[in-house]
């Protein structure tokens, strides 16, 4: 069974997938996925090259996230252009790495981690959406103290992806993780036996 998975920024999604991998399920992470596909060697990575520039490779050829953020963040358009080239790379390798799931273990539980589910159209591809949830109020809290923001910085970079109680009400399921690990450890078990026995 293939589930995605997502929620707000801060709301403890990588916590969630872990407690997931920790009950039985395989788990495909988006972010991890983005990584490997601007390696070098990677197709991405050379259309990133000949679109920005070498500017914004380290001297080992490796990418430079801080230079190519620094173009992208400022400007839509070039942004757009990164997402174009990236997205399809990142949809391709995650439909490999479920299909090499699938194959190895038919009956298996695969947890797809990925932050813009609703943002990027894909709920389709998968067979129900788990949404992480904290009020928007307490993500404001934990991006301010982990990413050292102020509360207008933390609360700019929530408003760039859809509200948190529109993905609650969009969701297939909801593990709500403002209360304790163990609160939310609970809540991630019995999804499990759910899923398993459909």
């Amino acid at each position: 069974m293939l589930i995605g998975l997502t929620g707000g920024i801060a709301s403890g999604k990588s916590t969630v997938s872990a407690l997931f991998v920790k009950h039985g399920a395989l788990l495909v992470d988006a972010d991890q996925v983005a990584r490997e596909v601007v390696e070098p060697g990677e197709p991405a990575l050379l259309q990133i090259i000949e679109q920005f520039g070498e500017q914004v490779l380290n001297a080992d050829g490796s990418l430079n996230r801080q230079a190519l953020g620094a173009l992208v963040f400022s400007d839509v358009d070039k942004l757009k252009q990164l997402e174009q080239i990236t997205h399809p790379a990142i949809r391709a390798r995650m439909q490999e790495k479920f299909k090499l799931y699938k194959h190895q273990q038919p009956d298996a539980l695969i947890i797809a981690d990925i932050p813009l589910l609703y943002e990027t159209k894909q709920t389709h591809l998968y067979e129900g959406i788990v949404v992480v949830y904290i009020p928007r109020s307490m993500q404001i809290e934990r991006l301010m103290k982990r990413n050292h923001l102020s509360e207008k910085e933390a609360a700019d970079r929530i408003a760039l992806q859809m509200d948190i109680e529109e993905k609650k009400k969009l969701a297939d399921w909801i593990i709500d993780n403002s209360s304790t690990l163990e609160h939310t450890e609970q809540q991630v078990i019995e999804l499990v036996k759910r899923l398993r026995t459909r």
